[in-house]
């Protein structure tokens, strides 16, 4: 599921009715242009390997793994049958390689049913995917939004958040998770539309 025409436009129109940072944020960003991953499956993967390394790397792995499964795509199928040292020649971690072999297996043995995701609510979804290693509260908020579309999703731990609500509403610190859920409230129910512009925000000059 993506983002509908109709719920950027209500998102839009509310975040700057409500909060005049958002709406400076909203006219400093743009128009709203994220697309949801389809392949949900690629989208935990990347996840996993995005874990504690620089962007850059993370694209650099990410890479060498599509090409190293080419030409197939990847698959919970292909991808567990490759053996811990196997991802260690690509430039996996053997800690982040036990953590897709885990997610293979969950999903090859139906324990976690990624097309059935969808209909579930954003907590039920959280539940299904932290079960699995490597996977926390973090990436199952990133998978809410950027693979399923979800649009009420707040991600308060999240370090660019934390400095664009810093950078934005002047604050002498990072905020805490507390003071940002304060902060949102005006937000809702589209705070996964504004932790976008905030992101962006971070890239975009004054």
């Amino acid at each position: 599921m993506s983002f509908s025409a109709q719920d950027i436009k209500a998102a839009r129109l509310q975040l700057q009715k409500s909060d005049p940072v958002m709406k400076k944020l909203l006219k400093q960003v743009g128009p709203f242009t994220l697309k949801t991953r389809r392949n949900r499956f690629a989208a935990l993967v990347k996840s996993i390997l995005g874990q504690q390394i620089s962007t850059a790397a993370a694209r650099t792995i990410e890479q060498r793994l599509i090409d190293a499964v080419a030409p197939e795509k990847l698959s919970a199928e292909c991808l567990s049958q490759f053996s811990v040292d196997r991802y260690r020649e690509i430039g996996i971690s053997r800690q982040k390689a036990g953590y897709l072999l885990d997610l293979c297996q969950k999903v090859n043995d139906g324990s976690l049913e990624l097309k059935k995701l969808s209909r579930l609510s954003d907590e039920e979804v959280a539940a299904a995917l932290i079960q699995v290693k490597g996977i926390g509260q973090w990436t199952a908020q990133m998978f809410l939004m950027f693979s399923l579309g979800r649009l009420d999703v707040l991600p308060v731990d999240d370090l660019g958040i934390r400095k664009a609500v810093a950078k934005a509403y002047d604050l002498p610190d990072l905020p805490n998770s507390a003071q940002i859920t304060e902060i949102a409230e005006p937000w809702r129910p589209y705070a996964s539309i504004a932790s976008w512009y905030l992101w962006r925000s971070l890239e975009v000059d004054e």
